[in-house]
């Protein structure tokens, strides 16, 4: 059985990972700091996408 990791790092979870929503999606990191993280690269993404869009 393959062991999960944190989607942010590939870090080796355990009982306390924290469950993160991004893009519709719950995926599970290690830490806060990976939480903050994932959050920031997803509304950097998306402010990139909706300007791309008006342009």
């Amino acid at each position: 059985m393959s062991e999960k990791t944190c989607a942010a790092c590939d870090y080796p979870l355990d009982e306390n990972a924290i469950e993160v929503r991004v893009g519709g999606q719950t995926v599970e990191v290690c830490c806060e700091d990976c939480a903050t993280k994932l959050r920031e690269a997803h509304a950097s993404a998306t402010a990139s996408q909706q300007a791309a869009a008006r342009a």
